[in-house]
């Protein structure tokens, strides 16, 4: 692939990457903590090509990027602790994960299924106006290969996954450097899930000392029951059985009421985009069960079938 374009911040360049994104295509673009891979968080498909960019093993929650307080609250539910956070810290390098909110239009993906979402309101004008020409949240981990170093430049970026992106923004080296500080607020018990940009003191010196995570919040990905629906889940079937839903995989699969197909066209990002949707369309009570057809495990298949078994281990 040819590498992408780097464009220096202006209202073209602005218009071009909103274009991209409100298409479902990536952009790179710098925050004051690193530069972000920045897809549209309310498209499935968008946040499925953010895993298949960076290589990411698994479907690890997204910090969904926004561009004020006011567009946080409409995702996610503040708060005291997370108002006077807000107040005090955005924009800058924190991240608050919080409950979802029930008309949350961001993409299960973008939180890997799970009730909760991480958001944050960046520092940095290339950021902010990309968020307002966008007029979208954007899902943004950081631009670099699963595993690499996190890039503070547009230069990091390119060398990293120019062939695989539509654009970079060039704002010059982050400012900050080190990813956000991320603080759970999902209980009474504040907890310190990542140290990062912003220190846990000035946290802890507005709403008390922070707690370190547990291990669902920690990783949640890790937990080996984590995903699992109501119903059983029977993986590697070839058709449901009587009283069982089926989420079905490639041509010429069964159709039906019953039926959840990822991928008529055996697209590894569609399928992917659509694995926690289809779970919970069929999570009811008149299925006994959810057979799954296999998944190939390569790509995305890897992080879809590492779901599929966590989902089935109940």
């Amino acid at each position: 692939m040819t590498p992408c374009p780097i464009l220096q911040p202006s209202p073209a360049a602005f218009r071009q990457a909103a274009d991209i994104l409100r298409a479902g295509g990536l952009v790179a673009f710098p925050t004051e903590t690193v530069y972000g891979l920045g897809g549209d968080a309310e498209n499935p498909r968008a946040v499925a090509a953010i895993f298949a960019a960076k290589g990411r093993p698994s479907f690890n929650p997204l910090i969904v990027h926004v561009a004020d307080t006011a567009a946080a609250k409409r995702l996610v539910v503040f708060d005291a602790r997370a108002e006077k956070l807000a107040a005090a810290f955005w924009p800058g390098p924190l991240t608050l994960v919080l409950p979802r909110r029930s008309a949350c239009p961001v993409a299960e993906l973008a939180s890997a299924g799970l009730p909760s979402l991480a958001v944050r309101v960046p520092a940095g004008a290339v950021a902010h106006d990309l968020l307002k020409a966008c007029g979208k949240p954007l899902a943004a981990p950081s631009a670099n290969p699963s595993g690499r170093v996190s890039p503070t430049t547009a230069a990091h970026v390119a060398a990293g996954l120019g062939d695989k992106i539509a654009l970079i923004l060039d704002g010059g080296p982050c400012r900050v450097g080190v990813e956000s500080t991320v603080v759970g607020l999902l209980d009474r018990t504040a907890r310190l899930l990542r140290p990062g940009g912003l220190a846990a003191d000035a946290i802890e010196a507005l709403i008390g000392p922070l707690a370190p995570p547990t291990e669902e919040l920690h990783s949640p990905g890790m937990l080996a029951s984590h995903y699992a629906p109501g119903r059983p889940v029977r993986l590697d079937a070839t058709a449901a059985r009587p009283g069982e839903a089926l989420i079905a995989f490639g041509p010429g699969a069964a159709e039906g009421a019953n039926v959840v197909n990822l991928s008529a066209s055996g697209d590894l990002e569609e399928a992917a985009a659509g694995l926690f949707a289809a779970l919970h369309a069929l999570d009811r009570p008149e299925f006994a069960a959810i057979a799954v057809m296999p998944i190939p495990e390569r790509g995305l298949g890897r992080a879809i079938n590492d779901r599929l078994r966590r989902a089935a281990r109940r």
